[in-house]
């Protein structure tokens, strides 16, 4: 790998190693692509904890805003060690995804809960759905495809979001609008939905873009197990063995089957 590449990869790799998994699952020649999208997600996903000050923390997101507003306007890029990957790996046109994710992101800053389901909901697509729609449009997917992907991304976004919520609460935040077990439930079955419902342009997304969607690949197990246990989600107990992930990994990387 270049030197470059290679520690876009290490970043990924220790802070988020289960997307560095899917992303080594990929063809070599996509790999970069997609470490530069991830690279900059774990950025903007960690500010908001980077200092107790919500002050602090909403400039460190404002850099990234600022940011996708020069990309999308052909300006020059602040200075940062991921701007020049991820320009070269996002499109301009869809820079607009990022100011999404830093506007989702801000709301982290604070310990507020969601108002309603409809506000959780939007969190989720900007955060899970745009993120995985990011991913694609780096490898060049075609605008026809996105709501079959976004809704993908979604389901993705809530099964980690689900598995943090003990982090979270930690922290002292509010996670859910309501943290009923039926809630949660609904929830996860919501996002199970929206799988079977993508799963009906499996075999129409175009090969090259499928390993984008290998970072789904932990969905729908978490998601089954919130579903029939919503009560695991407070106590953390969503994740799956080691095992297990290295049989579901090697199973949607083989057969393309998200």
């Amino acid at each position: 790998m270049s030197q470059d590449l290679a520690r876009l990869a290490s970043v990924i790799e220790r802070g988020d190693p289960e997307r560095f998994l899917a992303v080594m699952a990929a063809p070599p020649d996509l790999r970069a692509r997609l470490f530069a999208i991830y690279a900059v997600n774990l950025e903007i996903a960690r500010a908001p904890y980077a200092s107790p000050e919500p002050l602090v923390a909403q400039m460190r997101l404002q850099f990234w805003a600022d940011l996708s507003d020069a990309l999308q306007a052909g300006r020059a890029l602040p200075a940062h060690e991921w701007a020049a990957p991820l320009a070269a790996s996002l499109p301009a046109r869809d820079a607009g995804l990022l100011s999404d994710l830093v506007a989702a992101r801000m709301r982290d800053t604070t310990k507020d809960g969601f108002a309603n389901e409809a506000a959780f909901s939007a969190y989720i697509e900007a955060t899970g759905a745009g993120l995985l729609w990011m991913a694609a449009r780096s490898l060049g997917v075609q605008d026809m495809f996105e709501p079959a992907i976004r809704a993908i991304g979604w389901a993705m976004g809530l099964a980690n979001y689900l598995r943090a919520i003990p982090a979270l609460e930690e922290k002292g935040h509010a996670p859910l609008h309501d943290g009923r077990p039926s809630t949660v439930a609904h929830l996860a079955r919501m996002g199970l939905g929206k799988l079977r419902a993508a799963r009906i342009e499996r075999g129409m997304i175009p090969a090259h873009v499928t390993p984008a969607l290998y970072a789904a690949w932990l969905a729908e197990p978490i998601l089954k197990k919130a579903a029939a246990h919503p009560a695991l989600v407070a106590q953390g107990g969503l994740e799956p063995s080691e095992a297990g992930k290295r049989l579901r990994l090697a199973y949607v990387s083989q057969t393309g089957r998200w």
